[in-house]
């Protein structure tokens, strides 16, 4: 029996769905997407002021927290949605339900699938040479390339569910099923493909 297993017995996240049997298939991602075992995504914050903390957070946790946002297309959060974790809990928990509704597969699976097809792999950053700034295309760290693919895909979920009569679950669970077949109609993946065809002019 395996050091992991006999830490955390038999933890389902929300009593239903095992992260244990979750495979990650990106090799440079294997190390950044936590897939810790718990009953209900939610840390506390104790991964704060550690180097790399964050890395060793839940996937699912990571995507309550991005989406904790009031939901406005280009408004910033002032803080009307800080602190509604377990809103988005339940937002996370809805979805997932659907998923498994909609395809039979465990949702954790699925929301792996979907970071590592909406993970960009090149971005661009502006230098200085004389007084002329260009760009130049840079290759990305694993921590960012989680970092923007979860971004991408709350932002999609916000955009598509703010003024229209569609629920924020059912978006959200189709976005991720979207994501995790590769398909360009998911907002994550056509915005990693913007990304890189733009970095891959500036290289």
């Amino acid at each position: 029996m395996s050091k992991q297993s006999l830490e955390y017995p038999n933890l389902l996240l929300w009593e239903r769905w095992d992260t244990s049997t979750v495979k990650i298939s990106d090799p440079g991602l294997q190390t950044v997407i936590g897939l810790k075992p718990m009953l209900v995504p939610h840390s506390g914050g104790r991964h704060e002021h550690k180097k790399f903390g964050k890395t060793r957070v839940n996937i699912v946790e990571r995507l309550v927290n991005e989406l904790m946002h009031f939901g406005k297309k280009y408004a910033k959060n002032t803080g009307r949605m800080g602190g509604k974790k377990q809103k988005s809990l339940n937002l996370v928990k809805t979805a997932f339900v659907i998923i498994e509704l909609k395809t039979g597969q465990n949702p954790v699976q699925q929301l792996v699938r979907a970071i590592e097809n909406a993970a960009p792999n090149e971005d661009t950053t502006r230098l200085s040479y004389g007084g002329v700034v260009y760009h130049q295309s840079v290759d990305i760290s694993p921590v960012r390339r989680v970092d923007l693919a979860l971004r991408f895909m709350s932002e999609g979920v916000r955009e598509a569910s703010f003024g229209s009569p569609r629920r924020m679950e059912e978006v959200l669970a189709d976005e991720i099923i979207q994501a995790a077949a590769g398909d360009s109609n998911s907002h994550s993946v056509k915005k990693k493909n913007e990304q890189e065809r733009v970095a891959m002019a500036s290289r």
